[in-house]
Formats: C-alpha cells, sequence, structure tokens
C-alpha cells in the first residue's frame, strides 16, 4: 500500500491486478538531477517499482508527471478487454499533460516498467508555471513536440514495416541507440510480453526474433538483462 505524507493527493485506483502504485517519499529531499526543481517547481517525488502503477485509465486527469529515472509504459484497454501499449516514457518526458488540456480523466493507464522515480505536479501549478516560466514553457513544447513526432512515426512503422523491424525499432528506441552519446551497447530489463505490446504481435513471435538477433549477434542475455547492440540499426536500415 502506498505511504504518503500528510497533504498529499489520494492514491490512484486500479481498474486492473496490479503491484501498488508506487511510494510518496515521506520526506523533503534532496532534488535529484534531472528534476524540474531548476524551474523554481516542486511536487511529490514518487519512487516505484517494476509493475507499479502511476495512474489507472479512467482516474481523474488532476496532475501532470515528470520522469526523473526509469521507464514507463502508457496502455489502452478497450470495452472488449484489447490492452495495447501507445507509448513508453523516459527520463526527461512528461506523463498526463492531456489534463491541461481540460481532459478530465485519464485515457490511458501508465505503469512502471524498471524502477522509476516521477515528479507529480498539480495541474493548476503546472499550468500557472508554464505562463511564468518562458525555459520551463520551452522545455515543455519540445517534449511534446518530440511525443507527436514519435507517435507519427509508430503509427507509420505499424502500417507499414514487418513485425521483426517494428520490433528491432522498438528496442533501439528503448536503448536510445539513435543517440549518439549512448554506449554501442545498453542494457535493457523488459519481459517479451511488453515488447510483444509495443509491436503488436505475439509472444512467441517475439521470442522468434529475439533469438534470430541473438544469433546474428545484434542483443545478448546477461544476468543483468537484455544487451542491445547498436549494430541492431542493420535491422531497421536494411
Amino acid at each position: 500500500m502506498m505511504r504518503m505524507s500528510r497533504g498529499s493527493p489520494p492514491a490512484p485506483t486500479s481498474a486492473c491486478p496490479t503491484k501498488a502504485a508506487g511510494k510518496l517519499s515521506p520526506e523533503p529531499e534532496a532534488e535529484p538531477e534531472g528534476s524540474l526543481a531548476k524551474f523554481g517547481l516542486g511536487g511529490t517525488v514518487l519512487r516505484l517499482e517494476e509493475d507499479d502503477l502511476v495512474f489507472s485509465q479512467g482516474d481523474p486527469a488532476d496532475a501532470v508527471f515528470y520522469v526523473q529515472k526509469g521507464q514507463v509504459k502508457l496502455t489502452a484497454v478497450s470495452n472488449t478487454g484489447r490492452e495495447a501499449v501507445v507509448a513508453v516514457a523516459s527520463k526527461g518526458e512528461f506523463l498526463g499533460m492531456s489534463c491541461l488540456a481540460a481532459a478530465r480523466v485519464r485515457v490511458t493507464t501508465a505503469t512502471a516498467i524498471t524502477d522509476c522515480e516521477l515528479q507529480r505536479i498539480d495541474k493548476d501549478v503546472m499550468a500557472r508555471a508554464l505562463h511564468r516560466n518562458d525555459a520551463l514553457a520551452e522545455l515543455f513544447v519540445e517534449r511534446l513536440l518530440a511525443r507527436n513526432i514519435r507517435a507519427e512515426a509508430d503509427l507509420v512503422d505499424q502500417l507499414l514495416n514487418s513485425s521483426e523491424k517494428r520490433l528491432a525499432r522498438a528496442l533501439l528506441l528503448l536503448a536510445h541507440v539513435g543517440n549518439e552519446a549512448m554506449p554501442a551497447t545498453v542494457t535493457l530489463k523488459i519481459s517479451q510480453e511488453t515488447l510483444a505490446e509495443m509491436v503488436g504481435t505475439t509472444r512467441p513471435r517475439v521470442n522468434a526474433f529475439m533469438n534470430k538477433f541473438r544469433d546474428s549477434g545484434f542483443v545478448d542475455y546477461g544476468n543483468d538483462g537484455l544487451h542491445v547492440h547498436r549494430s541492431l540499426l542493420n535491422v531497421v536500415l536494411r
């Protein structure tokens, strides 16, 4: 069960059987590197473990979240129970931005896929800060445009590319391999079930592709997780 300090908002309820939401830090702590403190924004820091909920589909849309550490997946469930991964947010990205555009409820569920650290900012606080702080507004617009560009690329990928190429692209994006500042090999901790949801295929097909990537030297498995090599770009570029 999530513990919270006095004055914190109530914990979000889950519409599906998942682990409890992340734990709120009980006492104010030094702001970690990469937080929004440099813009004068405080807020509650949530520390989550894998499969912890940030918010659920149908919850009130009352806050924006900023990813300080880790990765969070956004999923949506249809009336028939079909679930799809619609996005994955990493360090430096915002979640729940639709609340600033008058959305009243969440249309997705946000779940940690690694150990995470998020900064929760109330909707009204975030709106005022964006109006008053040009540097924060510039960062927010930059991240929003990047999210839109990624969504368009994801749609093209889903419509035009094979499952194998979609899986390779998903791994490269998760590992930020396209970023020249990243090392040639990046370690990920992500399940094949989540990858299948992201790619829009079945877990057995993902397993077959992963074995093929491993045999080709594009990925390796270790005790610390999945090692994605920059050479996996060959699958996307060919």
